[in-house]
């Protein structure tokens, strides 16, 4: 246990861990082994979870083994895949820490200044989005957390204001099959699985179509608030989304802010990618719109570069968290409350949360948060290279321009290539690439055929890695259309 007596093994034992750890990175050559799970499934399997090694080196040895050796490096340069950042150090001496202190965020009697210091992050995040005084929030394990709390709330504001208004106010049974969601075809998944878990009929959740550069159309949009309310229905939320998953787009949210206005509809704003923006000096207009937002997700451990997790969702009207307020007299008795003693846990979905909130508080304390958008900014730069890289090569169609740090792009033959072969042969290629841990990509799909992406959160890629995986990605989809071609001639494999 860690106490006054071990501090010193403490010490000793993490600063063992630390440099294993470091040695592995300052060795990582790929972002991937390729192992599969049936190759190293055995390896764990075969673990006696119930006779302990009793040695740390022994057990830092097999970790290496199972863990270490075929983890995915989000640092490599070549790792282009998803969401996923490379950390800022002074978010690592965050996390060590945290981890060491281990409060637990519910209960001030329980966290003290950790409850100041995120309260204190929340109204830097609300600032800088431009909320109001009113705003608050709470942190969250991450972008989904963050947009089903969102949704939680739009849902009771909803059903409160259809009780104001009705004079005889209906069943909660009556009004939830009566409310939707609208949210871009483009929107993230979680939107879906909030409504779920909130109770709502299935198909509550109402794809707006969304234009060329995949953004929400504000026309679609406004002819569905105006169907939803000739149908007697209520649109308790539109979702819009600012970093869209596959293509980095920002819906445009000043129009949006204006039909959910004239609507008296909830306006939720996903920015768990796109918060990065809130840092730059370069591209906060991007944003605009954004103020005016009823609710707000945002993912730090994204585009902020910090550790999983680390995430918020803020409110314009701090008044509405009190829908996820709950009292347990052994816990936050309502007296608490009246004594104004900050609880965070009368803002949470959750209860015993981690104190997430020092990773960035030390990241703004050492580094700044214009280093942090200068750092967004390069992979929104490169982004922008690369679309340049695309467009120019004759190999690949690109979907659309970028935004922010996301392509989503197509090894595309020519003209007479059959288009199920070519879709076999972009699978082929990602799957091929992460088989050899030169690279790792990811993929979509985009109208119905398969595309891949490339996800830069890293500022240590260059054009020269992004020429190289692209030609890695030719060299293994031409290998496989050479193959099938050959097969369907009944002769050998080249």
């Amino acid at each position: 246990m860690l106490n006054d007596s071990t501090a010193e093994y403490y010490r000793r034992l993490v600063s063992e861990g630390v440099a294993r750890v470091a040695r592995t990175v300052a060795g990582t050559s790929r972002p991937f082994t390729g192992v599969t799970p049936g190759e190293l499934a055995p390896v764990v399997d075969g673990i006696d979870l119930d006779r302990p090694l009793g040695d740390p080196a022994a057990a830092l040895d097999e970790l290496e083994r199972v863990y270490l050796r075929d983890a995915v490096y989000f640092h490599h340069p070549r790792y282009l895949a998803h969401l996923n950042c490379p950390v800022v150090l002074p978010a690592l001496l965050g996390e060590a820490v945290l981890s060491a202190v281990n409060s637990s965020l519910d209960t001030w009697d329980q966290s003290a200044g950790g409850t100041l210091m995120e309260r204190r992050l929340i109204d830097w995040t609300a600032a800088r989005i431009g909320l109001g005084r009113a705003a608050d929030g709470i942190f969250t394990s991450g972008g989904t957390q963050s947009n089903l709390q969102a949704l939680l709330l739009a849902r009771e504001e909803a059903l409160r204001l259809l009780r104001k208004n009705s004079p005889t106010p209906p069943p909660v049974c009556e009004m939830l099959p009566k409310l939707r969601v609208l949210t871009s075809e483009a929107g993230h998944f979680s939107v879906l699985k909030a409504a779920k878990l909130l109770g709502l009929e299935p198909g509550s959740v109402l794809s707006v179509p969304c234009d060329g550069d995949r953004r929400m159309r504000t026309d679609a949009l406004a002819r569905e608030l105006r169907r939803c309310r000739e149908e007697g229905l209520t649109v308790m939320a539109v979702s819009a989304t600012a970093g869209t998953t596959d293509f980095g787009s920002i819906d445009p949210l000043p129009e949006i802010a204006e039909l959910c206005q004239e609507a008296g509809t909830w306006f939720h704003v996903d920015a768990a990618y796109g918060c990065g923006l809130l840092a730059s000096t370069r591209r906060r207009h991007l944003l605009n719109g954004i103020e005016r937002a009823d609710s707000v997700t945002v993912d730090y451990h994204k585009s902020f570069f910090q550790p999983v997790s680390s995430s918020a969702v803020l409110v314009r009207d701090g008044s509405t968290l009190r829908h996820a307020t709950y009292h347990a007299d052994y816990l936050n008795p309502a007296r608490s409350a009246e004594k104004r003693i900050p609880n965070q846990v009368d803002k949470s979905l959750q209860t015993t949360r981690r104190f997430d909130a020092l990773k960035l508080w030390l990241t703004l304390r050492i580094m700044g948060a214009d280093a942090v958008g200068a750092l967004f900014d390069q992979v929104v730069d490169l982004a922008a290279d690369t679309w340049r890289i695309l467009e120019e090569d004759p190999r690949f169609t690109v979907v659309t321009r970028p935004t922010l740090s996301t392509l989503v792009f197509r090894y595309t033959p020519g003209a007479e290539a059959d288009e199920t072969a070519v879709d076999l042969a972009n699978l082929h290629a990602r799957e091929a690439l992460a088989a050899s841990g030169e690279a790792v990509v990811a993929g979509t799909v985009v109208d119905g055929r398969h595309h891949l992406k490339f996800t830069l959160l890293n500022p240590e890629t260059t054009t020269d890695d992004i020429r190289a995986v692209l030609g890695l990605i030719a060299g293994h989809a031409q290998e496989h259309l050479a193959s099938a071609a050959a097969r369907r001639n009944g002769s050998p494999a080249a």
